[in-house]
């Protein structure tokens, strides 16, 4: 089992994913059980910080484009940050950076969440 967990905190009352690790084809029901339990219980502006993560495939991707609708419907959004070049690469190489709020710092993201409401 390759490495990768999921840490939930919250800051500044947004949810707060951290990911952990690789991000594959083996790990990406975790991620997808963790937003359905976040969009489940309402919670519509979440934060992917992907500063820990090493590694993304397609998988992961898929995730992403499974529930970005779910939660959009409910006015909310989730945002990308803390990227490295490396996994930035892939999801600008699929058009993400067109679809996704990708930012620099969890911080610029708890602005704009903020900013939205």
């Amino acid at each position: 089992m390759k490495n990768f967990k999921i840490e939930h905190r919250r800051n500044s009352g947004i949810e707060v994913l951290d990911l952990h690790g690789e991000l594959d084809a083996h790990t990406a029901s975790q991620l997808e059980e963790s937003l359905k339990i976040l969009i489940d219980k309402g919670n519509s502006s979440i934060i992917v910080n992907c500063k820990e993560l090493e590694y993304i495939a397609s998988a992961g991707l898929g995730v992403f484009m499974a529930y970005i609708e779910d939660v959009r419907e409910e006015g909310g959004d989730i945002k990308l940050t803390n990227m490295s070049d490396k996994v930035y690469n892939v999801f600008d190489l699929l058009g993400f950076p067109t679809l996704y709020d990708i930012l620099n710092e969890e911080n610029e993201a708890i602005e704009k969440f903020l900013n939205e409401k």
